[in-house]
Formats: structure tokens, C-alpha cells, sequence
């Protein structure tokens, strides 16, 4: 949805193909980082997701559920976790997507693909066939997609699994919570609480990883694990939704085949630990999306595609390795626990914690744009202009430059690119070039060099109307 939202923005006709009739009401992720609120901020709905969700300050780059001792002064305006549960996240996502145009079918299964030089053919189980320029699998770990593309997909299997459910409790909150406590003492990996509308949100280690986690745990299952870890099973019943997860870390080798692209979990899965894949697909479809943009509309220039694949795999690299890290950490194991201890130690400095939580919630990330300023190539966060604040300037997903001199020019490219002449005390640089997805393309004041700039990110100048969309995903 995120992907078709920024599509829509640049008016290409998009078709959404889901499988499921109804939106799924199972929660698996709980909360949106850093760089997804930001990202939700420079479209501007993110006060439809704060009206549903609730901000903590205690948690921002907590590791392997290691708390920090202090809080920690990142670089943004939103220093801060966003509890709202999936469900939430993706309705309020599908609603934008329907908002600007995307034609949305639900129950319809792709079961086959294939493509030639000029589009993708896409079957789908009733025998319908479609035709489209593009196709972006977005279709999970167990991506289909993937498979027809032919795309590999190394990596370790699952060697632990757990079991989450949504349920009804006999037991009292005192007595849920304290049980709780106790058990989170010995098994990082266990956990109850409450989920809201009388229900609770249960994890549990499962007995053994399934040889197909497609298929749910039953309630008798559950209450036997609960009983294994806890002692008892808090008198669970009436199960909203039961599933399994594990931590099975895989990576596709690439994001792209021909006209075939992965994003989210079809391009990348790895345990859940500090709730980041949500998230990393959410960034996923920020960088792809103008990028296939600008090549339906004809503006892209040579590069611009392979650059999704080229940032982001090192992001999604990054993600594998810090919830590997913290599987082992949460183990209790004596060799774990130690480097927990040790870990535990380590970030009473304020370095130690906040180069975690810029790991954890992707405002770190700094795309590789050659030698430059440190500012080159990463996300700008929302800054205040004499006038405005800069995410302001950002809601249609266009580039835009920053012009502290009031004398620099993008004639030739206003039909991608937008000018603010304002200034801003907390910006140290004369003028910026952001791309459509914030990162900070270019820094400098002089004309001629900004005007060698630009076409590597927004392709030729152009004068006259912009051409009509020569395609569509």
C-alpha cells in the first residue's frame, strides 16, 4: 500500500492484487520507528496514525530488550516509538492508497508470471489474465513472486520458533502481570500483555519449529507452551488469531528481475526482534517508488532502478545482522548471557546507545552518494524554516531544493522538482537537494554545479509539458 500510495503520487496507474478478501486482524508488528514516522510525516499522515496510536520515549533503541539507562538525543522530531498495532497501520494505509486513485481487488491469487522486454503478464487463480509494465512482488517470506522470478533466496532456516496468539484470559491482570515478570527473568522470549477490547497479545517459545508454519497452532498447543514457560496458561480462550513466526534469515540475492521487483518480506526475512521488518518495507517502498515512477513517466535517469537494490540491500544486510545478534542474546544460554551482561554494561554510554538506536530505527541509514559532507546522502530530518518546516514542502513526493541563497535556479526540471528559498538555523549548509524520499542529494551554492547535479537523480531538463505516463505496475 505504501508502495502504491507513492506511485499514485505521480499519477501512474496502479492495480493492487491481494489474496485475502478481508484484511487480516492478526497483530505482528506493534509499532512504527523513527524513520517510518518521519516517512509518515513527509506525506503528511501522520496525524492520522498518532490519532490511533500512542507515543513511548521509553523503549527508543532498547536492544534485545536491554533498556536504556538514559534517553537518547537522536537527530529528528520524533523522538519516539508509535504503538499501533499492524491491522491499524495497514488499513490506514489501504485508506491513502484509495484516496489518491489505486484500483484495489482483493481476493484475487496470482499464480503465474512472465514477462518479456516491454511488460509482465500476471495470471491469477480464476483464470483472469492482466498485462502491466511493471510488477512489484510484495507478497512475504513466502513470496510467490520470488519464486517465478526465479530469484534465489539463501539463508538459515528457522532453528527456533514461537507461537503468538490474540485471546481471552480468566486469569486477573494483577495476577497475568506478575507471572509475567517472573517468567520474562528466565526467557527473554516469552510475553503477555494487554492487546485492548478485553483481549492480550501473547508470545510463546514453541516446542519445535514446524515443518510448515503456514498452518496455525491450535488453542491446545498454545495453553501447552504457556504451561510449559509460565506455569500456567492464564485460562486463555476465545483466540482472535493464533499463528507461528521463527527465525529463519534470508535475504534474496537480488530485488530485480527484468521487470520484476521484491519489496519487504519478499526480499528479506529475519527475526522479529526489535520490531523492525515492518518497518524496513515501509522503506522499502519509499525508495522504489519514485524510482519506478520516474521511469513510467520518462524521466529517469540510467542507474535509477538498480540504485533501489544497490541502498537497500546493505540496509536490509544491517537488519539481519542486528536480529541475529539479538536472537543470541535472549538465549539462556550462560555464553549469551555473559555478552548480555557485558552488552547490559556497555551502554550506560551514551555513544554505545545511540549508535544502536540509529541502527534500530533507520535514521542512520546513509545511502552511498560518493565523497562529500557528512550530511551527503542521508534522510534530513523535519527542520524549522523562517517560514515553515521543511516536511511541509514534501507531501507531493517531489524532489525539492532547499535555498538558503535565494539565488539558486532548477528551471528545467519544475516538473520534478520544487524550490523553497527560505533559511533555517538548523541547517549548515547554503543550499540542499533532497530527493523525493528526503535524502540530501547534493550540498552547495554554486549554479553550475548544482545544474551538473541534477540530472543524475532527475534525469534531463526538460522544456514544455510533461509527457503522459508511458506505463503502469
Amino acid at each position: 500500500m505504501m508502495l502504491a500510495s507513492e506511485l499514485r503520487l505521480h499519477n501512474v496507474d496502479v492495480l493492487v492484487l491481494e489474496k485475502d478478501r478481508t484484511p487480516s486482524s492478526t497483530v505482528r508488528s506493534l509499532g512504527l520507528h523513527v524513520r517510518s514516522i518521519e516517512i509518515m510525516d513527509q506525506r503528511g499522515l501522520l496525524d492520522r496514525f498518532l490519532a490511533h496510536g500512542q507515543q513511548y520515549e521509553q523503549g527508543v533503541g532498547a536492544f534485545a530488550g536491554i533498556g536504556s539507562p538514559r534517553p537518547v538525543a537522536l537527530e529528528t522530531a520524533h523522538g519516539y516509538i508509535l504503538g499501533i498495532p499492524q491491522p491499524v497501520t495497514d488499513r490506514l494505509l489501504a485508506e491513502r492508497t484509495a484516496e489518491l486513485g489505486a484500483d484495489i481487488r482483493r481476493g484475487c491469487e496470482l499464480t503465474g508470471i512472465g514477462q518479456d522486454q516491454d511488460g509482465v503478464r500476471v495470471e491469477l487463480s480464476d483464470g483472469t489474465r492482466l498485462r502491466s509494465q511493471w510488477l512489484v512482488g510484495c507478497d512475504g517470506g513466502r513470496s510467490l513472486v520470488r519464486r517465478l522470478a526465479g530469484i534465489d533466496f539463501p539463508g538459515e532456516p528457522a532453528q527456533t520458533e514461537w507461537l503468538l496468539g490474540e485471546v481471552e484470559v480468566t486469569a486477573t491482570a494483577a495476577e497475568l502481570a506478575r507471572v509475567a515478570d517472573e517468567v520474562r527473568k528466565r526467557h527473554k522470549g516469552f510475553g503477555i500483555g494487554p492487546a485492548g477490547n478485553g483481549l492480550y497479545r501473547a508470545v510463546v517459545p514453541a516446542a519445535a519449529v514446524a515443518e510448515d508454519r503456514s498452518v496455525p497452532p491450535t488453542l491446545a498447543e498454545f495453553r501447552t507452551q504457556l504451561r510449559a514457560y509460565a506455569g500456567t496458561d492464564f485460562g486463555v480462550h476465545s483466540p482472535r488469531s493464533l499463528s507461528r513466526f521463527g527465525d529463519a534469515t534470508r535475504r534474496a540475492e537480488q530485488y530485480r528481475a527484468g521487470r520484476v521487483f521484491l519489496a519487504g518480506d519478499a526480499a528479506h526475512v529475519h527475526p522479529p526482534l526489535g520490531g523492525q521488518g515492518l518497518n524496513l518495507g515501509i522503506q522499502d517502498a519509499f525508495n522504489l517508488g519514485w524510482k519506478l515512477a520516474a521511469e513510467v513517466r520518462g524521466w529517469a535517469p540510467a542507474g535509477l532502478l538498480d540504485s533501489y537494490y544497490a541502498e537497500r540491500h546493505p540496509v536490509a544486510d544491517d537488519v539481519l545482522t542486528l536480529t541475529r545478534a539479538q536472537s543470541e542474546l535472549i538465549s539462556a544460554e550462560p555464553g549469551p548471557q555473559a555478552v548480555r551482561r557485558l552488552l547490559t554494561e556497555l551502554m550506560e554510554f551514551d555513544d554505545v546507545r545511540r549508535f544502536l538506536a540509529e541502527k534500530i530505527t533507520a535514521i542512520g541509514v546513509r545511502y552511498d552518494f560518493g565523497e562529500g559532507p557528512d550530511l551527503l546522502g542521508k534522510r534530513l530530518r523535519d527542520i524549522a524554516l523562517s517560514r515553515s518546516r521543511l516536511y511541509e514542502h514534501t507531501r507531493e513526493g517531489r524532489g525539492l531544493l532547499l535555498d538558503q541563497t535565494g539565488g539558486l535556479s532548477v528551471a528545467g526540471w519544475t516538473d520534478r522538482i520544487d524550490r523553497v528559498a527560505d533559511v533555517s538555523s538548523e541547517l549548515d549548509a547554503p543550499a540542499v537537494l533532497l530527493r523525493p524520499d528526503g535524502h540530501v542529494a547534493w550540498i552547495g551554492q554554486d549554479q553550475n554545479d548544482l545544474r551538473q547535479h541534477l540530472p543524475a537523480w532527475f534525469g534531463a531538463a526538460r522544456n514544455g509539458a510533461e509527457p503522459a505516463a508511458r506505463g503502469n505496475v
